[in-house]
């Protein structure tokens, strides 16, 4: 029953597909993960931390209802059950063995130590290359289309006249729905906020240079031509705390966790 499940499982944390569609490889690491994480569970489910540890039939509906929603149908699952040697009472009974495990592995790590707000701030400032913000810019984009020398006459003519006329964030966006070939076109030529290394390479230098609320000239890249305008230039440096110290203290409180609960399952004994 048990390797059975874990294959099923695991096949889809590892590589989100069933297992018979694993190739070689895949299923090489699959069975090499599954006997690992075998062990590993039966120590934990030896330990008497776990001797009263109940997993409630609501939990246990939930969890398998997760596993059936991965399927497009009913058949499929069955299928897929009757391949790993299940049926739907020993995938009940596998599942709960999974929760327990998670169960008290819970337990384990709910003993850990808070993470304080001086220790996101330590954190903070022994690691600043974490939280160096590279130059960013809000941009917006009209994109015309062509496919013909005469078509990218009329389009650089058309975008000519057009980045005259649209120097506020609204008449660009009106012109963005009205003439924009981009599915960005509907969100006033929203590009969002763009990073070097996001944009095609024949855009990135002439969006860079522009100075806030300025449009670009014509310009074209494998899609088309375009003219740009930056709406807002976010400058490198480094991250603030306050805007940081939550994802922090969550990073470091999901650490805290992970090792409690490694070396808590180094002093199991092993499996007999």
């Amino acid at each position: 029953m048990l390797p059975g499940y874990l294959e099923l499982k695991l096949s889809w944390e590892l590589f989100q597909k069933a297992p018979e569609t694993l190739s070689e490889p895949e299923r090489n690491r699959l069975s090499e993960v599954a006997r690992k994480q075998d062990s590993i569970e039966q120590r934990i489910l030896a330990s008497s931390a776990a001797a009263n540890v109940v997993v409630p039939d609501a939990t246990l509906a939930t969890r398998i209802a997760e596993i059936r929603a991965r399927y497009p149908s009913a058949d499929e699952f069955s299928q897929d059950l009757e391949r790993s040697g299940l049926n739907e009472s020993l995938l009940a009974e596998a599942v709960e063995r999974d929760l327990r495990v998670e169960s008290v592995l819970e337990k384990v790590a709910s003993g850990t130590a808070p993470v304080t707000a001086v220790d996101a701030e330590i954190y903070y400032r022994l690691h600043p290359e974490a939280f160096d913000r590279p130059e960013a810019r809000r941009l917006r984009h009209v994109l015309v289309t062509f496919n013909s020398p005469q078509e990218k006459d009329k389009a650089h003519a058309q975008l000519t006249a057009l980045r005259v006329k649209v120097r506020t964030p609204d008449s660009f966006a009106a012109a963005a729905l009205r003439h924009s070939q981009c599915p960005t076109a509907m969100e006033g030529g929203q590009l969002g906020v763009v990073k070097r290394g996001q944009l095609f390479a024949e855009l990135e230098p002439a969006a860079f240079a522009l100075t806030e609320g300025e449009v670009s000239d014509v310009l074209e890249s494998p899609i088309g031509l375009h003219i740009l305008r930056c709406d807002e230039i976010m400058p490198s440096g480094m991250l603030p705390f306050a805007e940081v110290s939550q994802r922090i203290i969550e990073r470091l409180t999901d650490k805290r966790r992970r090792e409690a609960q490694r070396d808590w399952i180094k002093g199991l004994p092993a499996p007999r």
